[in-house]
């Protein structure tokens, strides 16, 4: 069996000469050391590799080449070799290049050159590289197919589902030519949307739980008592479970749907800390998830937690179906719901022209649509501007003056500059009909109402906390939203039943031992960053609660 390849490409000869040196002579035995000196060569050698069935291990690229960067070329190599890890070399101080390069191609490391001694700088950088290459499953996985409707209700969430939970999926409607022969295989009356699995196991109508189960998503727990239990998957619960699950407590996030929450959904975030040129909101959830599950976090998708009880010091959720999962503290991380929109004739049309959310599945489907937005905020403006990108033409409804108080400016800025974006102030919807689908709607501005023909209306417009499930557990405002710390003692009183003299810590709720973290509490900043935050802050009381307990 072949050697599995390093390559590395630089367009200094120099250079690459004493790359390939250091490489060959600790890696030769194992590795077959190959150079290139620009990035058109390197892409050539890597096509001839794949043809003839060997492996990459790494790729080690120079960032300034004339012909094509060492971000340009990364970038098209991962569609060849998508699990080689990736080095950029930079030179002093070059860090712009390599946060682009985290950015663009989910860089693994980069090294500033030069690397003398390399016993120091460099091979211990290759050697983590290569490690992580070998215990890394890289089998590609095998192509799951959905079939469905349309405008089918039930076939856009399975869709959503697989996105957002980064399951690459190819979806095909009832009529298509190739979808025939897996109707046929399924059976005359068969129910959809038709999931097909890799392995040619058949879902009909699935569930979330049977969904996410065929496709290896964790959903049963793998103990009954954890030392933290984190209520929902968003930039909050995320941030909770990677700082509780590296600072040694045995950490179980619990998500309904799928990680990321409403971030998760954005198009692209342009104010994250240390992301100059910008990230999606998949990719901020997936990086996010993978560093929790590598700290040693355990993830289950698909489980909604109806309750929440005390049992002497522990603190119990209960699962849909029954189940429960005991620990020591939890963490309320939920985030919240896009406001339904009270519109006569909307709400039978959900998730066939009318959805909540970016519903970054259905952006293709606009291509040549007038599409219309509802909101003011950020993700109604982040979404506009991607749906812009497709659309013929993208209308912003909002029923404020102007988007100057509750939008970036920023994001301001690029709608002005999208020549595509018109933004309607002082305009509400009245209504939506349609047959099958949304087709028209009726708006209403200080110039009278007025139908539109419509195929897609995207609703932000406010948020709404899921939270009823903590009636009389815990203490919320008139909102729903949950009260911690600072607001449950206002005033001088005391949380009903709080049975400790001390007073309730920042994030801590009405019940100790149960915190909130991100947008579900109550006065939260309503931010990626202030979510993330929340997270860590309430894991690290979560370690003066159970020193103290």
């Amino acid at each position: 069996m072949s050697k599995p390849v390093i390559l590395t490409v630089d367009d200094d000869p120099g250079v690459s000469r004493a790359v390939g040196r250091d490489l060959r002579r600790r890696y030769a035995e194992s590795y077959r050391i190959v150079r290139a000196e620009s990035g058109p060569q390197a892409l050539q050698t890597l096509k001839e590799v794949r043809l003839r069935g060997d492996e990459v291990a790494l790729l080690v690229a120079d960032h300034r080449m004339p012909e094509m960067t060492g971000v340009e070329f990364l970038e098209q190599a991962m569609d060849l070799y998508p699990f080689a890890r990736r080095v950029l070399l930079t030179a002093y101080a070059d860090t712009d290049a390599a946060i682009r390069a985290i950015n663009v191609v989910d860089l693994d490391h980069y090294l500033m050159k030069p690397w003398n001694p390399p016993e120091e700088k460099f091979y211990p950088v290759i050697d983590a590289q290569l490690d992580a290459w070998q215990r890394q499953d890289r089998r590609l996985p095998g192509e799951l197919r959905v079939i469905g409707h349309r405008w089918s209700t039930r076939s856009y969430e399975v869709r959503d589902f697989l996105a957002r939970n980064q399951v690459p999926y190819s979806w095909m409607l009832e009529e298509d030519p190739e979808a025939a022969p897996l109707l046929a295989a399924a059976g005359d009356g068969c129910e959809l949307p038709l999931v097909v699995t890799a392995d040619g196991e058949v879902l009909q109508a699935p569930t979330d739980a049977e969904l996410a189960a065929a496709v290896g998503l964790a959903t049963v727990p793998d103990a009954d008592f954890y030392d933290l239990v984190v209520v929902g998957g968003g930039p909050g619960g995320l941030g909770a479970a990677v700082y509780g699950a590296s600072e040694g407590l045995r950490t179980v996030l619990v998500e309904r749907h799928a990680t990321g929450g409403q971030a998760g959904q954005s198009s692209r975030i342009e104010n994250y800390l240390g992301f100059p040129d910008g990230l999606s909101g998949s990719q901020l959830a997936e990086r996010a998830r993978r560093q929790a599950v590598r700290l040693g976090a355990e993830l289950l998708t698909a489980c909604q937690i109806v309750a929440l009880e005390q049992r002497g010091r522990a603190r119990v959720v209960r699962l849909a179906d029954g189940r429960e999962i005991a620990a020591h503290a939890v963490i309320l991380a939920m985030g919240v719901n896009y406001r339904r929109l009270d519109a006569p004739g909307l709400e039978d049309l959900v998730g066939r022209g009318v959805y909540y959310g970016a519903a970054l599945t259905e952006a293709p489907n606009c291509s040549g649509q007038e599409v219309y937005v509802i909101g003011g905020a950020n993700s109604a403006g982040q979404a506009a501007v991607h749906l812009a990108r497709v659309a013929e033409k993208v209308h912003i409804l909002v029923r404020a003056d102007g988007l100057e108080k509750s939008m970036s400016h920023y994001l301001i800025q690029q709608i002005a500059e999208t020549g595509n974006i018109e933004v309607h102030t002082r305009t509400v919807v009245k209504s939506g009909a349609g047959e099958d689908h949304l087709e028209r709607l009726t708006l209403a501005s200080p110039e009278g109402e007025r139908t539109v023909d419509a195929q897609y209306l995207f609703v932000f417009i406010g948020a709404e906390p899921h939270t009823s499930w903590l009636e009389g557990v815990v203490e919320r405002d008139a909102r729903g939203f949950v009260l911690t710390g600072p607001d449950l003692v206002a005033g001088g009183r005391r949380p009903a039943g709080w049975p400790l003299q001390r007073q309730p810590y920042h994030l801590e709720t009405s019940v100790p031992g149960v915190f909130a973290a991100g947008d579900v509490r109550a006065e939260s900043m309503k931010r990626v960053a202030s979510a993330v935050g929340d997270g860590a802050m309430a894991v690290a009381l979560v370690h003066r609660y159970l020193e103290k307990a």
